[in-house]
């Protein structure tokens, strides 16, 4: 299956140049590693601030080249809604993706799987691919296997609410993240992570009527890609600190899009 890799910059870098530098760097490695033709798709979500510039630098390259991606939006087209960015707007700017529930907006900005719910439906109805973030923390994993498959599959539950059924379901992506690895240089064990891709594949089948691709967010780099993009159950990869060092996610590239594909857990 096409795979996919999402380079989430987060809240960086810090000046526009800084961005647009690492855009391009980011392309270079995409077009030198031959992503494409080893059927890797590339995006790039940074920060909202940025999302022109580096549109104006995309519309520059020739095909392959990244998409682009937005790393949220609000529940609403528009209004009296100070700080928030409306779908459409990023559609505007050549958004083509957008990040939905990531774990950090969950616990440092308190968003709710309410919350995520109405983000994911309007991400939906202005025509963006949806990624949608779910994952345990470390006290629900350390409870067992068990537990963290329960634990996300109520976040689905509650996240997917009212999509069953409709062609945007379609556009809906998955991202595990195992909380207790995001930014710790901890990782979740390659046949684990691709048991609970296969697990919220299931889970959407019975529950949306449809199984999404499913990417894994915990930790990647450059050197531990291979080990999870091989495995069939899992179809790409959200990166976050590696995507922001140019020669790592250049290495990240280079070793995803020379993986061998179709492995079992």
């Amino acid at each position: 299956m096409h795979k996919l890799i999402i380079a989430n910059w987060k809240e960086n870098p810090v000046t526009e140049r800084r961005a647009l530098a690492l855009f391009r760097a980011t392309a270079a490695a995409a077009r030198r590693s031959r992503a494409a033709a080893a059927g890797i798709s590339v995006a790039v979500c940074p920060p909202f601030v940025f999302l022109e510039q580096v549109a104006g630098e995309l519309r520059r390259l020739k095909p392959p080249r990244p998409a682009l991606g937005a790393q949220d939006v609000f529940w609403e087209e528009k209004g009296p809604h100070t700080g928030e960015v409306g779908g459409k707007m990023l559609r505007a700017l050549g958004a083509e993706y957008v990040i939905v529930g990531h774990s950090e907006r969950r616990r440092w900005m308190h968003e709710t799987d309410a919350a995520i719910n109405r983000k994911l439906k309007r991400a939906l109805t202005d025509g963006l691919r949806a990624i949608l973030c779910v994952g345990e923390p470390a006290a629900v994993r350390r409870k067992g296997i068990a537990s963290a498959r329960h634990f996300v599959e109520v976040q689905l539950k509650k996240d997917i609410r009212g999509i069953r059924g409709t062609a945007a379901a379609r556009r809906v992506i998955v991202a595990y993240e195992p909380v207790w690895a995001i930014g710790t240089g901890k990782r979740d064990k390659p046949e684990d992570a691709a048991a609970m891709a296969a697990f919220i594949k299931r889970s959407l089948r019975k529950t949306a009527g449809f199984a999404p691709r499913v990417l894994y967010g915990g930790s990647v780099d450059g050197k531990n890609i291979r080990d999870y993009i091989s495995l069939k159950e899992i179809d790409g990869a959200l990166v976050g600190g590696a995507s922001l060092r140019a020669g790592e996610f250049a290495d990240l590239l280079d070793a995803a899009s020379a993986a061998p594909r179709g492995k079992n857990k």
